[in-house]
């Protein structure tokens, strides 16, 4: 037996120390992990609701309800980006940024809006909001790019109309509270609801996107498409008009978009008025 006050001594029960916390530290996280993974989904699905604009206050909702709502609401489907198709059979544990990472599965972002990030994912899910009777009534879309500091990521909910916004949230970014980090504020993210993405009267092309944020406040012309600029934060309001006309695009949405609208039978706004 090794003397009490031998420097072996203090060796070996440092050793055992270490191992002994190091298992309750790898326990512990093995035995949170599913209480965390479900946070997490809870929180993705909170911000989805509130894009959907499906209760007056999201935050006011337990976890219980948060569930309870997204599954008598709304569905969720994986959308092949370039077909703009739903995928069949699809792998609900797919990770959109996760794919968007993967020299295998990424696709790089090119066009003529560039949100700041060089790769996207092929795939990813969207979220199709039904009404008390089943009927598709509207559907939040994943979006994200560049702003001042960091990547923005939010939802954005299109009415069945598939031209016009219903509601806008962004949950995770580094922008500068007070100013790029007003994206936030509820009375600027309001402006958005009823504001047209493409010009009135024209196809969902490209050529005729309209939707972004203005410099100041936008001009009568704009005033159907765009809100206004967040003061002091000129380059996240620049980023954010990008990111949504990128997502809009031939190279986001755009196919999706008009294989619903074809689809539908819904017009693509060619023969308004």
């Amino acid at each position: 037996m090794l003397p009490k006050d031998s420097m072996a001594n203090t060796f070996l029960v440092s050793i055992v120390l270490c191992i002994v916390c190091s298992l309750l530290v790898s326990s512990a996280a093995v035995a949170l992990k599913p209480r965390q993974e479900r946070n997490k989904l809870l929180d993705q699905q909170r911000n989805i609701i509130a894009a959907a604009g499906l209760v007056e206050d999201p935050a006011a909702l337990s976890g219980k309800e948060i569930e309870k709502l997204f599954a008598d609401r709304i569905e969720r489907k994986l959308v092949d980006l370039q077909t703009g198709e739903f995928v069949e059979g699809a792998d609900p544990k797919y990770d959109p940024r996760k794919a968007a990472k993967d020299p295998r599965q990424r696709v790089p972002v090119e066009g003529s809006f560039d949100i700041g990030v060089r790769f996207r994912e092929p795939m990813t899910w969207v979220y199709l909001v039904k009404n008390e009777q089943g009927e598709v009534e509207q559907i939040v879309l994943p979006i994200y790019g560049m702003g001042l500091w960091s990547v923005l990521y939010g939802y954005i909910a299109i009415d069945k109309d598939l031209r016009t916004v219903r509601g806008l949230t962004f949950y995770e970014h580094g922008e500068t509270p007070g100013l790029g980090g007003e994206v936030e504020n509820p009375v600027w993210k309001a402006k958005w609801v009823g504001k047209q993405i493409w010009e009135e009267g024209k196809p969902r092309t490209d050529e005729f996107l309209r939707i972004g944020v203005a410099k100041g406040s936008p001009p009568p012309a704009l005033q159907p498409y765009q809100v206004d600029g967040l003061s002091g934060a000129t380059i996240t309001s620049r980023g954010v008009s990008t990111m949504l006309q990128y997502w809009f695009s031939s190279q986001g949405f755009g196919p999706f978009i008009n294989r619903l609208a074809s689809q539908q039978g819904a017009s693509d706004g060619s023969s308004q008025s």
